[in-house]
């Protein structure tokens, strides 16, 4: 039996139990966890915000080493460190076709099947977004699991899983920074902690992050930002100030709310390229007059998974990684156990810390 964060019910306490994990099946592999980082999706994922069939075992940002195979299984074996990937791409549909597998019609399928029980009452357990990293162990796809490069350590790698994957893509794939230019980060969690790293890597020259909290600029500062504001609502003014009076070349809005959003157009200068990639709920609706879009010629696109290709995009991150230039435990500011998931929600929640990260 393996002990899990499971998640019974939407809105509901996640609750730390034994499940019952099956032998891998064909195409499957079991991963024994070594970490996984608390992210906001999952938060998302226990309130409803996002989709995601209950009971469950949430968390999708993991990294550990593989303990068993199923058949037919060749890219992976017993004792392979490896990165889990919430998002696997299926490599036929139509998006996988046009070479953008972030945008893979059939990568959410895992998470909709349920892959193991309740050791309790026998019932079935879904894995969320397809991995159920909240456990001290795993099944998945094996092309869920991918082989983890060389010099990157094993706890810390959790964060490429997720954080680091889209910050990174933020940065190079989706709003393609060039060195020199300005570039403005909303949101400085995990995910902006990375992004604001990606930047500097870029060669950005202005780089501004932008927090509800003054307790992260630290964080910011260590992570590149070579300025930091309190969010207000003069916040696009006082980065237009910072940047010529222009405003960024580039704005990334890590949070997911309307008003961020807006912010984070409103201080992208003329012909820019403003990024989303907080994710929002339904109910966070962002206003453009007809002359403002035509005015200012911004481009204003949506993010997921930092448009990122991971089994191309991982190698290259960890070369990162082994220079020096990318350091994953910057990220990190709690490292907890399953029973301090809650806690982690909670800090979320109130804008405190970069990423908490489950240690087995």
């Amino acid at each position: 039996m393996v002990r899990a964060a499971v998640l019974p019910a939407v809105n509901a306490p996640l609750q730390v139990a034994e499940i019952d994990l099956p032998d891998p099946g064909p195409g499957q592999v079991r991963v024994k966890l070594a970490a996984a980082g608390v992210c906001h999706s999952d938060l998302s994922l226990s309130n409803g915000t996002l989709r995601q069939p209950v009971p469950a075992v949430l968390g999708h940002e993991g990294a550990g080493t593989v303990t068993a195979v199923g058949p037919g299984v060749t890219t992976v074996a017993p004792g392979d460190p490896v990165v889990l990937n919430w998002a696997p791409s299926c490599g036929a549909c139509h998006f996988c076709g046009l070479a953008e597998p972030w945008l893979c019609a059939n990568a959410g399928a895992a998470a909709n099947a349920p892959y193991a029980t309740l050791a309790a009452d026998g019932s079935a357990l879904h894995p969320g977004l397809g991995t159920a990293a909240f456990a001290e162990e795993t099944v998945v796809a094996a092309h869920a699991a991918l082989p983890l490069p060389d010099g990157v350590p094993l706890t810390d790698a959790a964060l490429l899983g997720c954080a680091v994957l889209t910050g990174w893509g933020a940065i190079h794939h989706s709003a393609a920074v060039r060195p020199g230019e300005s570039v403005v980060v909303l949101g400085v969690g995990g995910v902006g902690l990375a992004t604001l790293q990606a930047a500097r890597i870029a060669g950005a020259g202005t780089i501004v992050a932008v927090d509800v909290s003054p307790a992260k600029e630290e964080l910011a500062r260590a992570a590149g930002a070579t300025e930091f504001l309190i969010a207000g609502e003069d916040t696009a003014k006082r980065v237009r100030r910072l940047t010529g009076g222009v405003g960024a070349d580039v704005a990334v809005e890590c949070v997911g709310r309307a008003d961020t959003i807006r912010t984070a157009w409103s201080a992208t200068r003329r012909g820019g390229r403003t990024t989303v990639v907080g994710i929002g709920g339904q109910d966070q609706q962002v206003s453009f007059s007809a002359l403002e879009l035509f005015y200012f010629g911004r481009t204003l696109s949506g993010c997921v998974y930092g448009n990122s290709d991971p089994a191309r995009d991982l190698p290259v991150v960890a070369g990162h990684v082994r220079s020096g230039a990318l350091d994953l435990s910057a990220l990190v500011t709690d490292r907890i156990g399953l029973d301090d998931i809650p806690a982690a929600f909670e800090a979320m929640v109130a804008g405190k810390g970069g990423r908490s990260l489950v240690v087995f």
